[in-house]
């Protein structure tokens, strides 16, 4: 069956980039359809409830890298857009201490210097330095990368443009920014601090998502990536969206409608539809048709080009690339709902260490130890695990008095060596709750229910290949101009007509928008030629 409506563009996938790209092409006057194959857009940035009056985001959970420029050039604010700051960093110890930073510069210096005078100093060199690479590397980050193997003129004038960026840093910029981007985050962080736990709070986020070890070369990139976001032009911060990732999604599903756009759900995509090399438009599994000279993916590069697209269609040399595309997801979720809120000995009634980031991570040697497990495919007794206390950020996320509290934990792999996740992921939850209590004498106590999302149902609810978070590893020779293979880094593909706008493209996962914001760009450009 075709359906008699003809559109200008169809997006595959409501997810944050696809709903992102919707609304920009509406905005431009583009005629819209947006096919979702859950029962509500999100993707994987969805808020659920897990019981009655108890919500939670149940796989990602923090605007973290949302660009600025999307929410001023969609009027977010108008459709409901409410971050809340997340504004403290905990991290508990082994001997019951602990390291806490918050938003007061003077309050964070005195609790550095409680660990390590000497690691004020080496804190303050260690964010100045690194905002110098930021800073430099911000307008890669914010632009489309150029096509170095195109020999176009506009192509050139990128290229011209990118040697005379690159060559306006001075020396130290450079060797920091190219250490960042292939050594560890453990051997830069070493040259500035002395404390284990504030080296460890450092490096913690620079393991999220991906396989490698803070100690592994290339976990400084994911560490500078990370580190990119804002909140309210607080550089390297992160936000809460009021209602969690999926509030946010909703307020891009209602821009998008207000600018034009089409949601429809339960709408699972089967193939695209091309003519002598140019799409027409997409077929879903039921059979039903939809007819648009573009398509849109926001599907990861495994699903784009070796699924929707026929790869018959295809050069070799990109089918090859993107069948060697690594995802390798290895992180899970574990959401609790508490009956209260968890005590630390140390903190007494103390509560505002919870407004942010709790990081089970007292040394770097921990998270590389439970990294060392996950490279022989299986999972750490002794978890890292990156927390959040959602209902302390947004009290109506959980009923008076009580509380959710989501749970990232690495290292998973999606893989596991001579068992299947069915068979261990309750025990993989019980190992999370148990190091939790082991930092939180109360937790069990407080405990009324859990949820365990591991690689595999992550893959399976949203459709990232091996439930990698990211749309595929942060590795430097899958970024940039390399996202996701070399030529085809600018959002188009050998298809005319056919476009990609997932995670798995430059600049890359998280909720940013910027992939759906930039292949809005390239789409229209081409529109006009």
């Amino acid at each position: 069956m075709t359906e008699t409506n003809a559109y200008d563009a169809i997006v595959i996938g409501g997810g944050h980039n696809g709903l992102t790209n919707a609304a920009y092409l509406a905005q431009a006057g583009q005629r819209v359809l947006v096919l979702e194959q859950q029962n509500m857009v999100g993707g994987a940035a969805i808020t659920e409830e897990l019981r009655p009056g108890y919500s939670f985001t149940t796989f990602s959970y923090a605007l973290s890298l949302l660009r600025p420029e999307i929410i001023a050039e969609l009027d977010l604010v108008r459709y409901g857009f409410m971050p809340l700051y997340m504004r403290s960093h905990f991290a508990p110890m082994d001997n019951g201490d602990y390291f806490l930073l918050g938003p007061d510069a003077e309050i964070n210096r005195q609790e550095i210097a409680r660990h390590s005078r000497a690691d004020v100093d080496g804190m303050e060199r260690f964010e100045h330095d690194t905002a110098r690479v930021r800073q430099f590397l911000r307008p890669l980050f914010d632009s489309a990368p150029p096509n170095l193997f195109s020999k176009a003129p506009e192509d050139a004038d990128e290229v011209r443009w990118l040697l005379k960026h690159l060559g306006s840093a001075d020396t130290k910029v450079i060797h920091d920014s190219v250490r960042l981007l292939t050594g560890s985050i453990s051997d830069f962080v070493d040259d500035y601090l002395e404390s284990d736990i504030i080296k460890a709070t450092i490096c913690s986020s620079a393991c999220v998502g991906i396989k490698l070890g803070p100690m592994s070369p290339g976990s400084g990139m994911n560490w500078l990536y990370l580190s990119m976001g804002e909140h309210d032009g607080i550089g390297g911060s992160w936000s809460f969206h009021k209602g969690g990732n999926g509030g946010f999604t909703q307020v891009l599903a209602r821009a998008a409608t207000a600018y034009g756009a089409e949601i429809r759900l339960e709408s699972t995509v089967s193939h695209l539809i091309t003519d002598d090399g140019r799409t027409t438009g997409v077929a879903l599994v039921d059979g039903t048709e939809f007819r648009a000279p573009v398509v849109i993916s926001s599907l990861d590069p495994r699903r784009t080009f070796l699924q929707i697209a026929d790869p018959r269609e295809l050069p070799a040399e990109l089918v090859d690339t993107i069948q060697r595309f690594r995802f390798q997801g290895v992180s899970s979720k574990v959401n609790f709902a508490l009956d209260g809120v968890p005590h630390y000995p140390a903190l007494g009634d103390r509560t505002d260490q919870y407004v942010g980031f709790v990081n089970v991570a007292p040394t770097v040697e921990y998270m590389e130890r439970a990294y060392d497990t996950a490279k022989y495919g299986w999972y750490s007794e002794h978890p890292y695990i990156d927390a959040s206390i959602q209902s302390l950020i947004d009290p109506d996320m959980a009923p008076p008095g009580k509380h959710v509290m989501s749970c990232y934990v690495m290292y998973t792999p999606h893989e596991l060596k001579d068992s299947t996740w069915d068979a261990e992921r309750e025990k993989m939850a019980d190992r999370v709750q148990a190091t939790l209590q082991r930092f939180f004498p109360n937790f069990n106590d407080l405990v009324l229910q859990r949820e365990v999302v591991t690689p595999d149902i992550i893959e399976q609810r949203t459709g990232l290949s091996e439930g990698n978070i990211y749309a595929g590893e942060f590795f430097p020779h899958q970024m940039w101009i390399f996202r996701p293979a070399p030529g085809y880094s600018d959002y188009r593909t050998p298809i005319r007509g056919y476009y990609q706008c997932g995670s798995g493209t430059h600049p890359g996962g998280c909720v940013i928008g910027a992939p759906g914001r930039f292949a809005s760009q390239a789409v229209l450009a081409d529109t006009r030629r």
